[in-house]
């Protein structure tokens, strides 16, 4: 079980997006139409849905479509409009004691993980962030100072709307505070829960719980697992242990004794640090960013990645989970 990371810079989308998309198209052109094309909604309405509610987008869509080679099925896909469900595990907090920094672990199968980080610039602001779905985001900061992550949120749910990540592109390229971020999370269409915390400089937070079936769930919680409220839907919630990693993560939060390097050894051991890659649950990384500096760190047991959005540096690192998939993983 391997993955190679790389670290992508590339201001406008060109080759360097191309030759990420010809690397992931084939697996994901499977996964998309594995419901069967009656599920799968027609590009003029894929289109009309990202005018409608992301229309700063639409140029860089139109873009990354011609770079796909003009396919039908990659543009509709790339809309992110009513994709496929999908299940993530992943933890995440927003610590304010000392410099405001935002946490977390990406728990999924290495099979299905892109393992890009890409520093870019595609509609003036520069935004350095882990990608999915190849143009999507899985946490990142911009050079606004404005942090995000998403995790699952823990209900089996599907509806109308666009894949979260595409959302948090949206928020990560025209957002510069918290405030602004919690307004456009509130108005765009999900089609799965899932739990998206946002940080921003000046220390300012917020957890918004989203979903296809509800009202958003605005919090100052500023811990997030994969359940929303409540624990609705008991097997995932046993299979992930998303309550103890919650519990835990608010023990840390009120002990003066943790500080900001303690904490980040914390996401790299159980019960937040997972190896259930059998289960497509182990923890591929841990992201820290730092929206006042614009600096983020990848981690891994044994090895950090450090990257700035002012000092970015291109290059790749391979991981091989296969040691800590027999030795952590989940009973």
């Amino acid at each position: 079980m391997e993955l190679i990371f790389r670290s992508v810079a590339e201001a406008e989308p060109g080759e360097k997006w191309r030759a990420s998309f010809q690397r992931h198209w084939p697996s994901y052109r499977r996964w998309y139409l594995a419901p069967g094309p009656e599920a799968i909604p027609h590009y003029p309405v894929c289109l009309a849905k990202l005018r409608h509610y992301m229309p700063e987008l639409v140029f860089t869509y139109e873009r990354l479509c011609a770079l796909a080679g003009g396919d039908d099925i990659a543009a509709r896909f790339l809309s992110l409009y009513r994709p496929p469900p999908y299940l993530t595990g992943c933890s995440q907090i927003a610590w304010t004691r000392g410099r405001p920094m935002l946490a977390r672990n990406y728990d999924y199968s290495p099979d299905l993980c892109e393992g890009q980080l890409l520093l870019s610039a595609w509609h003036g602001r520069q935004v350095m962030a882990m990608t999915d779905c190849l143009w999507g985001v899985l946490d990142g900061v911009n050079e606004s100072g404005l942090a995000v992550s998403l995790t699952f949120g823990g209900r089996p749910v599907v509806g109308d709307g666009f894949g979260v990540p595409l959302v948090l592109r949206y928020v990560l390229e025209f957002c510069e505070r918290t405030r602004d971020a919690v307004r456009h999370l509130r108005r765009i269409p999900i089609h799965m829960a899932y739990n998206v915390t946002v940080l921003d400089r000046s220390g300012d937070f917020a957890t918004v719980m989203l979903a296809p079936d509800r009202e958003p769930a605005v919090t100052r919680l500023p811990i997030a697992a994969n359940h929303q409220m409540r624990v609705e839907w008991a097997g995932y919630a046993k299979a992930t242990a998303t309550l103890e990693r919650e519990r835990f993560l608010f023990r840390r939060l009120n002990d003066p004794a943790i500080d900001e390097a303690r904490l980040l050894a914390d996401f790299l051991a159980p019960p937040l640090y997972t190896g259930a890659f059998e289960r497509k649950f182990g923890t591929l990384y841990t992201a820290a960013y730092w929206p006042a500096e614009g600096t983020m760190s990848l981690l891994w047991p044994g090895d950090r990645l450090d990257q700035a959005i002012g000092r970015f540096i291109e290059g790749e690192r391979m991981k091989d989970y296969s040691a800590q998939a027999s030795r952590l993983a989940l009973p």
